[in-house]
């Protein structure tokens, strides 16, 4: 069962690398792996996908939480409801002939012509796993010269989490140390006082 972690870090070198070691040596394969800054500056945030059974979620979520950089762990299937996106862009054989009936499989899918040449398209199309696995098969028949794509990205969705559980942007400072929650608010710069109990 595939199951994602929306990880916050601290954004410093090393820190993908601590990450990918310590799923390599728990013998866990990452299905999807994408880092970006988060809105608060010298955070980062991880969304990993992972295939396995609860427990194997459950020891990657406590693994993942001793890691000196990561200030919090949210396993997004538990939170409830989450969005979630992919993106690809896909590199087409297109002649003049075959041109129309590509870009009518591109409007379809909703997908954008971002780069056109004399005998290739490059088509970016995002949505669910669903849809861009769809969109690929779509596009097979005719040629596909090349394939670059995000792993997942996702958060979850504001109100509509069933659980209780907390899946915002800021981790919950209950669930932090003090240490780590006043390295948190350091970096929003609103220039208050926070005191966790």
């Amino acid at each position: 069962m595939r199951c994602t972690f929306s990880v916050l870090t601290q954004d410093t070198p090393g820190v993908l690398m601590r990450i990918a070691c310590l799923f390599y040596k728990r013998n866990y394969n990452i299905e999807s792996l994408s880092v970006s800054p988060t809105n608060l500056p010298g955070i980062a945030r991880f969304t990993v996908m992972i295939d396995g059974d609860e427990w194997a979620h459950e020891q990657v979520e406590k693994q993942l939480i001793k890691l000196v950089e990561v200030i919090s762990v949210d396993n997004l299937n538990k939170c409830g409801k989450f969005v979630e996106r992919w993106l690809s862009l896909i590199k087409v054989r297109a002649t003049m002939e075959m041109r129309p009936h590509i870009l009518q499989i591109a409007d379809v899918f909703r997908c954008r012509v971002v780069d056109m040449g004399s005998d290739a398209l490059t088509l970016e199309v995002t949505g669910d796993e669903g849809k861009v696995e769809a969109c690929t098969e779509a596009l097979r028949a005719y040629g596909i010269l090349e394939i670059a794509g995000s792993g997942s990205v996702a958060l979850g969705r504001a109100g509509f989490n069933t659980s209780g559980a907390r899946c915002d942007d800021v981790a919950d400072p209950c669930r932090l140390n003090k240490l780590e929650f006043d390295y948190m608010i350091a970096g929003t710069g609103d220039g208050v006082s926070h005191n966790v109990a």
